[in-house]
């Protein structure tokens, strides 16, 4: 009986649905439609490469339901853009029903070879429109994206979902400035030969991508400013491919430029490294110096900024921010030289457990644990912030040597908990390792979060309190450091507008 009764409930129930339905009678749209934009703005692609995906909300206005009669794209066929209305791709439709007082969405996306529209430009704005009802009553919008040509790397075998490494050909062992390149898997520079990389150059990373320095080979990055120190248009900038602007910051889009043990005189100078992984991975050299960075920002890693395994490296104007570990791990021991550097850690994607600064002689690999002399470990004028009480720990395994010091610097570690207060690695009160520093002062940021690390003139703590160098050398903008009164960290003070 329970069962009857439930089937006859049922039955009743799709009965007054088709009761309370009727036929959806349209009229033909007459040019009143409204749109949510009149040109719809694709960012910048890169040849070949589809675009992400935008939106038109399209509205009936009246208090009539209506029917679109068609929606083509001028070029019709022929058109690099793609659509999605009502839920059909194509590049043309009829009869498309809106509803009175409502609204439909239109998809859009483009892929565009740009030789099949010049062979000279690097650069081009592809245009088309969406045309609506084109007989009688004719709406549109246009459409616009700007299409980049480039230099393509990748593997004999690519395979999107697992790239391959490979060798780079002695005619790609030079980066210019004329086009961007997009490097699809983990190109290697071979063992005796050097990658020069143009001041200028733009080097974009698919994802899963990244560059190798081998054993004997080496990078010259080497980005020098323009002669205005306002601009840095002649900085190399490593990033990924994706171009819209919802990429800009975002961490994890690529893998690393990795430095692998036994590559020679690397250098960096007056480059950008973003939204990767780890920025740089740099492995030790037995003793000689592997990598010089100087003038150089690392920004919105998922892991680290610099990561180095017994690295050798020499560091001047550097400024590192927003990671999801530490922005610098120093691990394994290895032999460290940083002045004048901004390190900090601004992460709010995530909780985060690392400081911005670890050094460790030691580093786990596994269920064994690897122990190497910390040969050296000096930070010299340079600022280690965040937003976390202790912005650096020190990891110390007493079977190896570790040798460091911080002179001059503006450090954040803010031990309320006493925590390390009888602990020799943080006695800050001892010369021989920490020298004249200045402890928890808010060295006031522009704007952290946004990767700005200007600091304010006369308020800043870290104005007018760095030590003397010799030789001195100009901020990361190029801005004199004058004797006797510059500042800690990359950037000279300036007045905040």
């Amino acid at each position: 009986m329970r069962n009857l009764i439930v089937t006859v409930l049922l039955v009743g129930f799709v009965i007054g649905l088709g009761s309370c339905r009727k036929d959806f009678s349209t009229t033909a749209s007459t040019g009143n439609l409204r749109f949510s934009k009149d040109t719809v703005l694709l960012d910048t692609i890169f040849t070949n490469i589809g675009s992400s995906t935008y939106n038109l909300k399209v509205y009936n206005t009246s208090n009539d339901d209506i029917h679109i009669p068609t929606i083509t794209l001028g070029r019709g066929d022929n058109s690099n853009f793609r659509l999605l209305v009502d839920g059909i791709t194509g590049k043309s439709f009829q009869n498309i029903e809106v509803k009175a007082k409502d609204s439909l969405y239109i998809f859009v996306e483009t892929t565009v070879d740009i030789l099949d529209y010049t062979t000279t430009a690097t650069e081009f704005l592809y245009k088309d429109s969406i045309i609506f009802d084109a007989n009688l009553h004719y709406q549109d919008v246009k459409l616009v994206t700007l299409v980049k040509d480039a230099e393509f790397i990748f593997p004999a075998t690519l395979n999107d979902g697992e790239l391959n490494d490979f060798e780079l050909t002695p005619a790609q062992l030079h980066f210019t400035n004329i086009k961007p390149y997009v490097i699809y898997g983990f190109p290697k520079v071979p063992t005796g030969q050097t990658l020069t990389i143009d001041a200028g150059a733009r080097i974009h990373f698919h994802r899963n991508s990244g560059l190798i320095v081998t054993n004997g080979a080496t990078i010259l990055a080497d980005g020098n400013i323009s002669t205005d120190q306002t601009l840095l248009e002649n900085e190399i900038i490593f990033e990924g491919d994706r171009l819209e602007a919802p990429y800009n910051n975002i961490p994890g889009q690529w893998g690393t430029i990795w430095l692998q043990e036994g590559s020679t005189n690397n250098i960096f100078d007056h480059v950008t490294i973003k939204n990767a992984t780890i920025g740089i991975r740099s492995d030790g050299n037995d003793g000689d110096l592997t990598t010089t960075i100087t003038n150089t920002q690392l920004y919105n890693h998922s892991v680290n900024a610099l990561f180095a395994f017994n690295g050798n490296i020499e560091g001047k104007n550097i400024v590192a921010n927003n990671c999801g570990q530490a922005s610098i791990a120093l691990t394994l021991g290895g032999t460290y030289n940083f002045t004048h550097c901004t390190f900090a850690n601004y992460w709010n994607s995530s909780n985060r457990s690392f400081p911005t600064l670890v050094v460790s002689n030691a580093l786990a690999n596994g269920n064994t644990l690897l122990i190497s002399d910390l040969l050296q470990a000096n930070f010299t004028n340079c600022i280690v912030y965040g937003s976390e009480n202790l912005e650096f720990t020190l990891e110390k395994e007493n079977s190896a040597a570790f040798n460091y010091k911080f002179i001059n610097c503006l450090l954040h570690f803010n031990d309320f908990n006493n925590q390390f207060s009888n602990d020799p690695l943080y006695n800050f009160s001892d010369i021989n390792i920490f020298e004249n520093n200045i402890l928890n002062q808010d060295p006031i940021f522009k704007d952290a979060y946004h990767n700005d690390f200007n600091i304010e003139e006369n308020t800043s703590p870290a104005n007018n309190t760095a030590i003397d160098l010799t030789p001195s050398f100009n901020d990361i903008i190029n801005t004199v450091r004058p004797i006797g009164t510059s500042d800690i960290g990359a950037y000279q003070a300036i007045i905040f507008n």
